[in-house]
């Protein structure tokens, strides 16, 4: 009998991300699914990054207490719904989604999206991930309207909503201060293809 190496015996082992991601909702590169223990440390990094967070709202930095009961209130928040974006080949967390503001009686419910790293934007993955979560959000959760806000300058976000299937909407000017100046902020809106 050979004797293996501890990593040899874990290679062969599906990780919990592979696992919850064949069975999440998919496409042929990616997955949203739930939040795993493994995914909690780069979550973080994700959320208190100055320079994402420059392109969609205002820096906050989020201490680990703050972190914690957040995601507690995840749990329990019945209006909000995170999935992580993970790529299927490796396995990897790329970013997440949120749905926030879900109103069952209208409907209705805004999203929220980020690519995590500056590596892996610009490559389709918030494409694909928005059209997974729409996809989720007209099948399973009966949405009829799901909205969102982007900065106006941020074309590259713009343009992977409008291939997902959201329309510009209007422009709400100076709505937004970051970094010293104030930006205009896009308001995008996605209707369900089944009524």
């Amino acid at each position: 009998m050979n004797a293996r190496s501890s990593d040899d015996v874990y290679a062969y082992r599906p990780s919990a991300g592979r696992s919850i991601s064949c069975v999440s909702p998919h496409d042929a590169q990616i997955a949203i699914g739930p939040v795993l223990p493994e995914d909690l440390g780069i979550l973080f990094t994700w959320l208190n990054d100055a320079q994402a967070a420059g392109s969609d709202f205002s820096y906050r930095p989020v201490d680990c207490v703050s972190y914690k009961e957040w995601l507690d209130r995840q749990l329990q928040a019945s209006s909000q719904i995170l999935f992580m974006i993970r790529q299927l080949a490796q396995s990897r967390a790329l970013g997440f989604v949120i749905f926030k503001n879900l109103q069952p009686a209208y409907r209705a419910a805004d999203m929220g999206i980020r690519i995590g790293q500056e590596a892996d934007r610009g490559k389709g993955y918030g494409t694909r991930a928005t059209r997974l979560a729409l996809d989720y959000a007209w099948r399973t959760l009966n949405l009829h309207r799901v909205s969102l806000n982007v900065f106006a300058e941020n074309r590259r976000a713009i343009a992977a909503y409008r291939k997902a299937g959201f329309a510009e909407e209007g422009v709400m000017r100076d709505a937004a201060f970051t970094d010293g100046a104030w930006h205009d902020v896009t308001v995008m809106g996605a209707i369900s293809p089944c009524g």
